[in-house]
């Protein structure tokens, strides 16, 4: 295997003769209670001779993924670097460069400029969207609880444009 076929993009789908098996590893993988005296998972070779424990972080790695086929989705595993352009972090956002280039500009995502090119931690960029995550989440709850609290939530289609003079 060549250095760059292993930075290529690779998507699992979940095949119906492998899900018994996907279930049955993910249980495994979950169960905490009967892995060795480490407390962590252990990778053995094919043929059993070499056998390692599993960091944390690809043990929830790997249970995710399985927790994902086992639902019937696909997996894309895709290597990232851990410094980012402005159009790489602009597209894993989903915003303009632009609009990135403003947020950097008034400090909502650190970055460094080593030279004339901004460069951004991928660290920052997931920190960055998980804290919208939870601010449109709270908005979104926010919204909701002022709706129920008006009474609006209940109401039909038909009473809510009552007495809309925009109506036709």
């Amino acid at each position: 295997m060549t250095a760059a076929r292993v930075m290529d993009e690779q998507t699992i789908l979940p095949d119906a003769a492998d899900s018994a098996e996907v279930v049955d590893l993910l249980q495994v993988l979950r169960d905490r209670g009967h892995q060795p005296p480490t407390g962590r998972a252990r990778l053995v070779s094919a043929d059993g001779s070499a056998s390692r424990p599993i960091p944390d972080g690809l043990h929830d790695i790997l249970v995710k993924a399985l927790e994902a086929l086992a639902s019937g989705y696909a997996v894309t595993i895709a290597p990232q670097h851990t410094t980012l352009t402005t159009q790489q972090a602009a597209d894993m956002l989903g915003i303009s460069r632009p609009t990135l280039t403003k947020l950097l500009e008034e400090g909502k995502i650190p970055h460094e400029r080593p030279n004339s090119h901004r460069r951004i931690k991928l660290a920052d960029v997931l920190r960055y969207q998980e804290q919208r995550r939870v601010e449109r989440r709270q908005l979104l709850d926010q919204l909701t609880a002022e709706s129920i609290a008006l009474g609006l939530y209940d109401l039909t289609a038909d009473e809510s444009t009552e007495g809309d003079d925009n109506q036709v």
